[in-house]
């Protein structure tokens, strides 16, 4: 059986940079860290074995590419059962960026972007509420995103106290 991977100080400030800025270089993050360029290679590997560091990736804003507008959907499921069938359609669907399994109301919660209002409505009548599986639908339209970051890891050496 695998030994769980305990996240460290070191771990924690490495984190912390990678999540600022994930194309940071792995030798100014050992220059941060007092420790070498291959130290910061091995833990990051061991953290990406151990599922804590799941990749990297570029964020791209949606109004940059023309989606201007920015819906979640609440999905009500005929059944519980047609769960990954529902899923599988969503899927296929580029303009599905998030998927969540929720508790209340809904069984799903979708966060999609679309060009405009028009494709939208096209989205929601046309694909989604056609999906086998999908018995109701609330969509929420959002006028500002006012908070956007990643997951939060505390730095400790930057703690006083």
């Amino acid at each position: 059986m695998a030994e769980t991977y305990k996240v460290d100080a070191i771990d924690q400030k490495i984190l912390s940079y990678l999540v600022k800025n994930a194309r940071m270089p792995f030798l100014e993050i050992a220059r941060e860290c007092g420790i070498s360029g291959a130290a910061i290679h091995q833990r990051v590997k061991k953290m990406e074995d151990a599922g804590i560091i799941a990749g990297s990736r570029m964020v791209v804003k949606p109004k940059a590419l023309g989606f201007d507008v920015c819906a979640f959907v609440g999905v009500q499921l005929v059944s519980t059962n047609l769960y990954a069938g529902v899923i599988e359609a969503l899927k296929m669907m580029p303009e599905v960026v998030e998927c969540h399994f929720i508790t209340g109301e809904y069984a799903l919660l979708l966060k999609i972007f679309c060009r405009d209002n028009e494709h939208l409505m096209d989205v929601l009548v046309n694909t989604i509420q056609n999906i086998p599986g999908i018995s109701r639908t609330e969509t929420f339209i959002s006028l500002d995103q006012a908070i956007e970051r990643p997951v939060y890891v505390k730095d400790k050496s930057v703690i006083k106290g």
